[in-house]
């Protein structure tokens, strides 16, 4: 059975852009990079457009589907019960083009950082919020609620265990006197 799409993310064509300047900024920290700048830009310029197209974000009922890739094509699934945050970043170089990049964490990821990043989504802020709006539909959206303590009797039970651990402190308060 397949799950309803609530939402297609669209890429902003300034990405390619950005990946261009990122990658010129990088060659032309290194002494080597320098010489090759026009290669690289033309290179980067030539393959984000593919990259551009290959990437693909959809919010399902229950989880969201990124797929990207040219050479090697990467579909992940993310349960959206598994979401722990989805952060909104926007660097300096990013500013400059009016883009954004969404990071997803999840329960249970192994190493550190985002599980997975898309960079250009067109309107991130809304994509994340409906990523959340969507989240808390499937927990429920309900408050955690904490029982009475002493309507289940464990009030009761705990009440005893501290008591008995003061009658065995004295105990031993007055073995150590005495002794």
């Amino acid at each position: 059975m397949e799950e309803k799409c609530l939402l297609q993310a669209s890429f902003n064509p300034k990405v390619k852009s950005y990946w261009v300047l990122s990658w010129v900024f990088v060659s032309a920290l290194t002494i080597v990079g320098i010489a090759f700048i026009p290669i690289v830009a033309i290179i980067v310029w030539m393959i984000s457009g593919k990259m551009l197209d290959a990437m693909s974000a959809r919010l399902l009922e229950r989880k969201l589907v990124v797929k990207r890739g040219i050479v090697f094509v990467v579909e992940k699934s993310i349960p959206l019960e598994k979401i722990t945050d989805v952060a909104l970043i926007q660097g300096p170089i990013m500013r400059l083009f009016g883009l954004y990049q969404l990071s997803f964490e999840t329960a249970g990821q192994s190493g550190t950082g985002a599980l997975v990043s898309l960079v250009g989504i067109n309107e991130a802020d809304a994509f994340r919020e409906a990523i959340l709006e969507q989240k808390d539909k499937l927990s429920g959206d309900k408050p955690a609620v904490i029982e009475d303590a002493s309507s289940t009797g464990d009030l009761a039970g705990l009440t005893q265990s501290v008591q008995n651990i003061e009658k065995m402190l004295s105990v031993l308060i007055d073995e150590k006197k005495n002794g």
